[in-house]
């Protein structure tokens, strides 16, 4: 899947795309990153896809581990951007929403019944205010809706909106 990210520091963007990992290693604790994404590809029934930039084929930007649940419903298990991509010295922007668009897309593709569409992902940080301020961006940024503590979810019409706005169409 080919997408643009932009470059922060000219504000230029940059040809990238959302891919299986291949044969890159997937980032881990020990490299900086939230989640072991090297453990959590090799669970049942999880899918790892990797945002690589097209000039930089060999540097993860960002990780995507998705699931079905119970074969029917689309859940986002892990998302994260690159350690050089966070903060205000963050290298590319837009590496996230790419990456849950891209989820979202896959919530339609392979979500079941009444659960097409629909993306579910729960949020939880160590600190509660954390966990707090990120369900507000992924409620502000996303079009996301809280359901219980921690689990969110993206409505179809928020999702659709999400893969016009960071998926480049195919022509």
């Amino acid at each position: 899947m080919n997408v643009n990210v932009l470059c922060v520091s000219s504000g230029e963007s940059v040809a990238a795309r959302i891919t299986k990992p291949g044969k890159l290693v997937l980032p881990s604790l020990n490299d900086g990153w939230r989640f072991n994404f090297h453990k959590h590809a090799r669970k049942k029934g999880c899918e790892t896809y990797v945002l690589v930039c097209d000039d930089s084929p060999d540097i993860i930007e960002g990780c995507l581990v998705f699931q079905m649940k119970n074969s029917t419903e689309p859940y986002m298990a892990f998302v994260e951007v690159a350690p050089h991509n966070k903060g205000k010295q963050k290298a590319l922007d837009n590496v996230a929403g790419c990456l849950i668009a891209f989820a979202c897309q896959l919530s339609f593709v392979y979500g079941k019944d009444h659960f097409r569409g629909w993306l579910a992902f729960d949020v939880k940080e160590h600190r509660k205010e954390d966990e707090v301020k990120l369900m507000a961006v992924y409620c502000i940024k996303y079009g996301a809706l809280p359901w219980g503590d921690t689990t969110m979810f993206i409505p179809p019409e928020k999702g659709k909106d999400l893969i016009a706005k960071f998926l480049t169409p195919v022509l």
